[in-house]
């Protein structure tokens, strides 16, 4: 067995928290676990609670599972259960001869004290967990296709309440006599998904100027004649995919500069659309999106402290990857890495001004070999009538 046969990558933590670490052994248990797999012979291990090993067994996607007291070491195990997996790592590391352990970017530190304590060499992997993620099988598409479905569901369930809402003499938005919230509409949203067997962080409902910070929430009533962004990315409970779509709806007569800013965030998104593909950057989209607002009068950037609040820039990156998480690489942005078949991305370009608000549309697409293909179906429209 030559030097480089001696080795293993590792990954460690709490499997509902790890998405790489889940994606690796399908299974989701709630403590510490860790999953080593051997270069030269493939083995694939998981080491876990006593407790959690019948059903490891018989769902994780590995070819040996082991508790701690299977790999104990002389001076015994910590008390502590995740010190203690992690010298049970080691250990078992050890009596399989192996030289160099494989890290992710998100090995414990506990686990690196441990191994190297043992005389094994600890190799950061920057691309393990990462580049195999981006490129998405035909399985987890369909489970990307699915979530964006529901997804859609939820935003156009807010975006029509919201169009067919009343306006007061105020012009606050009331529905069934009472003033229509961020707050309301949230929990609406929350019970839509939780019906459907998603969760996941709270929606965007941002109206009015405070929406031009692009990760506001949105808090209070909302009014007529004001652009709405209704954002809304939750986990599907049992795949733990991810879906991301934005639209922007406006209740009542639109103003010319909304409808001005929505039109350039619709040739954006388009032209990013059309630019993405395999083999180009997540810089070159995001060029694409900068080239087409330029072409509206827009600029790019974050607004200065001098800058007067009719500044109306995109603030942000075009997109991002998704899957298992809703923020995943690659980044749509500057120095965005070359896109590879199966990438899951976010095309979300928007505009955002302190005087009126903002403008966000997002669609989810797969990169292909000749283009990307859009798993979004929603008008893109700022009427929801």
């Amino acid at each position: 067995m030559s030097e480089s046969d001696r080795s293993a990558t590792i990954m460690a933590g709490c499997p509902l928290e790890h998405a790489s670490l889940y994606r690796e052994i399908q299974f989701i248990v709630h403590d510490p676990v860790v999953f080593i797999e051997l270069r030269e012979t493939g083995e694939r291990i998981l080491i876990l609670r006593d407790i959690e090993m019948d059903r490891a067994r018989q769902q994780a996607r590995v070819t040996d599972v082991h508790c701690p007291a299977d790999f104990v070491p002389a001076e015994g195990l910590s008390g502590d259960r995740a010190t203690a997996t992690a010298q049970a790592a080691t250990e078992c590391l050890r009596r399989k001869s192996i030289e160099v352990a494989r890290g992710d970017r998100l090995l414990p530190l506990v686990y690196v004290d441990a191994i190297r304590a043992a005389g094994i060499e600890v190799a950061y992997d920057p691309e393990l967990g990462v580049s195999d993620r981006r490129r998405k099988t035909d399985e987890e598409v369909a489970h990307l296709r699915e979530a964006q479905r529901v997804t859609e569901g939820a935003v156009a369930m807010v975006c029509e309440t919201i169009a067919r809402s009343e306006a007061r003499a105020d012009g606050t938005l009331e529905s069934g006599g009472q003033v229509l919230t961020s707050e309301f509409l949230r929990l609406e949203v929350d019970k839509h998904l939780l019906a459907q067997g998603y969760s996941g962080s709270p929606a965007i409902i941002a109206g009015g100027p405070s929406a031009a910070d692009c990760h506001w929430l949105g808090w209070g009533g909302l009014r007529t004649g004001e652009p709405v962004i209704v954002d809304i990315f939750p986990r599907n409970r049992s795949t733990r995919y991810c879906g991301d779509c934005t639209r922007t709806v406006v209740h009542g007569d639109v103003p010319d500069e909304v409808l001005r800013m929505h039109a350039a965030v619709l040739d954006a998104k388009r032209a990013a659309i059309k630019a993405t593909r395999r083999g180009v950057s997540g810089e070159f989209v995001h060029l694409a999106t900068a080239k087409a607002l330029n072409s509206h009068g827009y600029q790019m950037g974050l607004p200065q402290a001098d800058d007067p609040d009719s500044y109306c820039a995109m603030t942000c990156g075009t997109g991002h990857g998704i899957g298992l998480d809703v923020h995943e690489p690659p980044l749509l942005d500057y120095k965005g890495p070359e896109l590879v078949v199966g990438d899951a991305l976010t095309i979300e370009p928007g505009l955002y001004c302190r005087a009126i608000g903002g403008i966000r549309l997002e669609d989810l697409v797969i990169v292909r070999e000749d283009g990307c293909e859009n798993l979004n179906t929603l008008p893109e429209g700022l009427d929801w009538t």
